[in-house]
Formats: C-alpha cells, sequence, structure tokens
C-alpha cells in the first residue's frame, strides 16, 4: 500500500481513494454492504468504535451533564416539514417509507437522518416549567442520509453517531453548551485519538440546516484534504416554535426555550485511518486500538512460554489489551500483519531474549527497535504506549503546520491546493461571493472560520476590508 503525497500527480485522487478502501478492506475494519453505500463494520473496525463511543459517553455524561435516551428510527414526514430551512437542508438526501405492511401509507415515513424533529417533539411534551430547564439529552443510534458518492467510514448512506440535543431557558445558556460540547469535542480528538484539530465557527452557506451558528472542529488528513471531525449547533428556538414548545418562567410568563444539537459519528475511525496510516498500513492511536500490545514468541520452548505468561500477567494487571500470537506462521509473517493492523506496540521474546532477561519493543508509529529487561517489560510496554500516542499527536501536528498555507495573493492559491494540498488561511470580507468564488475557482470549501484568530487587513480574495480569517481546504 502506498500514500500518494502528490496531489498534482494525475492519477493521485483515484490512487489514494484506492489505498484508502483497499487498506479498510484488508484490515478487516469493514466491508461493503449489500446495498449500495452502505458498509458492514467488521469486528476489528467495531472494537475502535466501542472505545470511542465508551469515552466519549463518559465525556458527555460528566461534562455536559447529559442521560442517554432513545428515539425512533422513524419520523412522520409532517415533522420534517415543520422547519422550512431543516427539510430543504436534507431533502436531497431523505430516505421515505411509503409502504409497510403490505399497503400504502396514509403519510410517509423518514428514515431518520438526524433527530431534531423527533426529539422537538419529544421536548414539547416534557417542558413546561422553567424547572424543568435546562435539558439536556443524548442519544448513540444510526442514521440514513442517501449518499450519491460514498466511501466507507467518511460518507457512507447509514453511519452510526452519537446526537445531544439540550433545551435552555435562554439564549446565553444555550450558546456556553454549545461551545461546551465542542471544546469536550475538541479534546477528546486530540487525547484520545491523537489528531489535532481546528475549531470555530461554520460560515452560513455551510451552516447546519436550521441552525443559527454551527461550529466545528476541523482535522488535515495525510493526503492534504480537511475532514469534519465533529459539529456543535445552536438552533435557536426554530425547533421549538414549529412544535409550539413552551415554559413558565419564573415570573409565570410563557417563553420558548432555546435548543442545541451537537455530534460526531463513524466518520472519525475514518479520521484516525487518513490522519496516521503510512505505506505499511494502519498506525492506530493506542486508547483506540482493539490490541494495544501483540506478543509474539520466537519459538515455543517451554522458557519463553513462562515469560510470556509472566508479561501477559504483568500487562493484564495495567489493563493493557494485549494479543499472545501464537499461530503456526513464520515470525515475520505474524509482524507484517500485526503492522499493516496498526497494532501500537510489537514485544518479541524468543530463546535468546530469555537467556539475556530481556524484551525486544518495536513501536509501530517510529518503526523503533529496543530491547527492555523482562523484569520491567510491562511497566516500559505502559510508558511507551504514552510515548507512541505523543508520536503520533506530534507528527500529525507537524504535518498540519507544514501543510497549513498563507499565500499573499490569491493567484497563490490554486497552485497551492493543486500541488500541495492541506490548509489555505486566508483574511475573508465575510461576502458570499468571495467564498464562492474560492470554491468555483478551486474546489475548495470554506471549512471554519477559527477561533481568536486576528482579522486586521485585506480580503485574500477581493481586497476589500477583512472581518475575519478563514480556512479554506479541499475536502472529502
Amino acid at each position: 500500500m502506498r500514500i500518494v503525497k502528490s496531489a498534482s500527480n494525475e492519477n493521485s485522487t483515484s490512487e489514494r481513494e484506492d489505498w484508502y478502501q483497499d487498506l479498510v478492506l484488508k484490515t478487516e475494519l469493514a466491508e461493503h454492504g449489500p446495498v449500495k453505500g452502505t458498509m458492514v463494520i467488521r469486528p476489528y473496525g467495531y472494537a475502535i468504535w466501542e472505545a470511542i463511543q465508551g469515552e466519549l459517553d463518559r465525556r458527555i455524561k460528566l461534562e455536559l451533564g447529559a442521560q442517554n435516551a432513545y428515539f425512533p428510527l422513524f419520523i412522520p414526514e409532517h415533522f420534517i416539514k415543520r422547519e422550512k430551512e431543516h427539510v430543504e437542508g436534507f431533502s436531497p438526501e431523505l430516505a421515505v417509507v411509503t409502504h409497510a405492511g403490505g399497503k400504502k401509507l396514509a403519510e410517509p415515513l423518514i428514515v431518520r437522518p438526524t433527530s431534531e424533529t423527533v426529539i422537538g417533539a419529544s421536548f414539547h411534551k416534557w417542558i413546561n416549567s422553567y424547572r424543568d430547564l435546562p435539558l439536556v439529552i443524548n442519544q448513540w443510534a444510526n442514521v440514513v442520509r442517501w449518499e450519491l458518492r460514498t466511501r466507507m467510514f467518511l460518507r457512507t448512506s447509514e453511519f452510526l453517531w452519537q446526537e445531544g440535543h439540550s433545551a435552555h431557558a435562554t439564549q446565553d445558556e444555550a450558546s456556553a453548551l454549545s461551545r461546551k460540547a465542542l471544546e469536550m469535542y475538541a479534546r477528546f480528538i486530540e487525547e484520545f485519538l491523537a489528531i489535532p484539530g481546528v475549531s470555530g465557527t461554520k460560515s452560513e452557506s455551510e451552516r447546519f440546516a436550521g441552525a443559527e451558528v454551527t461550529y466545528a472542529v476541523e482535522g488535515l488528513m495525510r493526503d492534504g484534504k480537511a475532514l469534519q471531525l465533529a459539529t456543535s449547533h445552536e438552533l435557536g428556538v426554530h425547533f421549538a416554535k414549529s412544535f409550539g414548545t413552551e415554559f413558565s418562567d419564573q415570573n409565570g410568563v410563557r417563553q420558548t426555550p432555546y435548543q442545541t444539537s451537537w455530534g460526531a459519528s463513524t466518520r472519525l475511525i475514518g479520521a484516525i485511518i487518513l490522519a496516521h496510516s503510512d505505506e505499511r498500513g494502519l498506525r492506530l492511536p493506542p486508547k483506540v486500538a482493539p490490541v494495544q500490545v501483540v506478543v509474539v514468541p520466537i519459538s515455543p520452548d517451554s522458557l519463553v512460554r513462562r515469560a510470556v505468561a509472566k508479561l501477559g500477567e504483568e500487562l493484564t494487571a495495567r489493563g493493557i489489551r494485549f494479543y499472545v500470537d501464537e499461530r503456526d506462521e513464520t515470525p515475520g509473517f505474524k509482524f507484517n500483519h500485526w503492522e499493516q493492523k496498526g497494532v501500537p506496540l510489537r514485544v518479541e521474546i524468543g530463546p535468546r531474549d530469555v537467556k539475556a532477561k530481556k524484551a525486544q519493543f518495536v513501536r509501530r508509529d517510529t518503526g523503533e527497535h529496543t530491547a527492555h529487561a523482562l523484569t520491567t517489560a510491562g511497566v516500559r510496554a505502559w510508558e511507551m504506549l504514552q510515548q507512541i500516542h505523543d508520536g503520533l499527536y506530534d507528527q500529525a501536528l507537524e504535518f498540519r503546520t507544514r501543510h497549513t498555507h498563507r499565500p499573499k495573493a490569491f493567484t497563490e492559491v490554486t497552485r497551492i491546493l493543486k500541488d500541495e494540498g492541506g490548509f489555505v488561511e486566508l483574511l475573508w470580507c465575510g461576502r458570499a461571493s468571495c467564498e464562492a468564488k474560492m470554491k468555483r475557482e478551486t474546489t475548495a470549501t470554506l471549512r471554519v472560520l477559527p477561533f481568536a484568530k486576528e482579522h486586521s487587513g485585506r480580503c485574500g480574495i477581493c481586497g476589500n476590508a477583512a472581518r475575519t480569517t478563514a480556512l479554506f481546504a479541499k475536502a472529502y
């Protein structure tokens, strides 16, 4: 497998796509489903999702005070139609059920593309007083969006995700929760997935359908394209008004609550692949790796077995996920297999190692090969896993820094995006016409307006006074 790093190569786009799809298939993360655009997530890939789900669920409950619930997959068509911008934004992607039980339905049903409307209907029943607020609900579910061009984990017709929803007495409270959710995602993506993200606000054209403000975390992948990693939305009172949701404030006056929604999906698995993998296969961050340490006995010798068993006890005591590969295959076959699967750390133990009272450690992130005393092998493995996380993060950050361009003239932008890829950071006047020009002439989209960026100067597209800094990139 080979990553094509130059966007100027005529076949680079198709080669990169082939590399990605081949890697997903060969490492048994997923396979194509029987319906075009769907995927079967295989156990190895689902174990990564379970690690993501477990940690993110913990943080959502702890940091945002959310409670988990579940809402129906089928949504009455009139629910979707209640919010004009929402239905217009999702209309091309909707899957609609018109027949069931052998009969035509009196009203078509929408297969859940997102749950703002069906949750809005429940909020209408649950909220009556200021004492019912804030209400913070989260669900883990599948959603269906009928995509025309699909790639496993990145863009599929059905995918798994987490979506949080909240209702608040004031706009300030809703805005604070929305920003807090985004900050939680950004920390999680950095601390758990070893991916440095850029947080900010989406432009009006890139905003979530029906939202007043959309925030996002964007990541830069190793092929020079951007990937949206998580989003958070201030929904204002649109959905509450659509469902007639009101509450009595402390003075007995009826008010309309402000709502938010925020989510992340199995796209994060695609991000891990694209942000960290190399020409030999996956490189998994230790915190999500189904197998964190693979132990390869070089011989069936009884002393080797005893040393492997002792190491297994130490790894278990430290909560490390490990696998002892005793298959009837050559060591070279095993090394290649686990390298391709992205296992962060390989430990080799043979008769000579036992005699020397050492174990051989091989890091997947750097390929570094070192020897460590068998008596301290367990603690060294634990320490090295953290070093591997930091190493992957540092490499991803260095790549992003090196591929964040600040051209002095718009004429440079096309060349940069064609030859090098990456983020293009420009001062922007805020006009939709300039954003459209960038997309038209380069196919790059405005990914995010980064927080806390200076914006004094001239728009890098039209030359008028700038209002903000914008990050542009080609995306999936």
